[in-house]
């Protein structure tokens, strides 16, 4: 068994790099930063165990420590958060996974983060004839009392061959068909955070199954899967 919760230690040493984010510091704390990404790491590969009960992951990553700075004005070369995915099995099943660990700022998100052109395209044209399934399933009660509002990145107006005075024209100009649940730091070093994180996940499965029916059908309901 892994390790089943995030030890206070972490987000100390989170909140020590957050001041001190600079390669002497982190270099002199390197070990006791690799003894907390095992332990974090464990906690992730857990909770993916737990995922597996509910639904067919394909596989975890952990993303690296270490800031990509070339193209940022912001120098800093670490990420002052731990961060991981979990990504979806087979062409059926769409939607991500995603947690991170960061003091005061920690989340957990599902969804749809970067669409391709074409499934973004499918989902605009599902929203466009019929929203109403959509809407019934994002406004459910539990879902809404876990995950809140859709998020992400939408078009200031309509989309190119849309119409912007459509009834459904607020869902059909997202970018990003995304949700996000905020945890405070205790709930986070509570013994319950891996159940609740999963119990978040378990509940977004009715938007899952939904975006992925229209992404592996066609207008007419007919299956894209070969």
């Amino acid at each position: 068994m892994g390790t089943e919760r995030i030890g206070s230690e972490a987000l100390e040493f989170l909140n020590k790099l957050s001041v001190n984010n600079n390669r002497d510091w982190f270099e002199a704390h390197k070990s006791e930063f690799k003894a907390l990404e095992k332990k974090v790491k464990s906690f992730y590969s857990n909770l993916m165990e737990e995922l597996k009960k509910h639904d067919d992951i394909e596989k975890m990553k952990m993303f690296r420590i270490y800031r990509d700075v070339r193209f940022s004005k912001d120098k800093t070369p670490y990420k002052t958060h731990f961060a991981g995915s979990f990504s979806r099995a087979g062409k059926a099943l769409r939607g991500g996974y995603y947690l991170r660990i960061k003091p005061g700022e920690t989340f957990a998100a599902a969804g749809f983060w970067e669409p391709n052109k074409e499934d973004l395209y499918r989902i605009r044209k599902e929203l466009e004839m019929d929203a109403s399934e959509f809407r019934s399933v994002i406004q459910a009660e539990d879902f809404r009392n876990t995950w809140g509002d859709l998020v992400g990145e939408e078009l200031k107006t309509a989309p190119k061959g849309f119409d912007k005075e459509h009834p459904d024209i607020d869902l059909i100009r997202k970018k990003q068909f995304i949700f996000v649940r905020n945890f405070t730091d205790k709930e986070v070093l509570s013994s319950e955070f891996l159940s609740e994180v999963d119990r978040s996940f378990r509940n977004i499965r009715p938007y899952f199954d939904l975006m992925s029916e229209i992404l592996t059908t066609d207008l007419n309901g007919e299956s894209l899967l070969r």
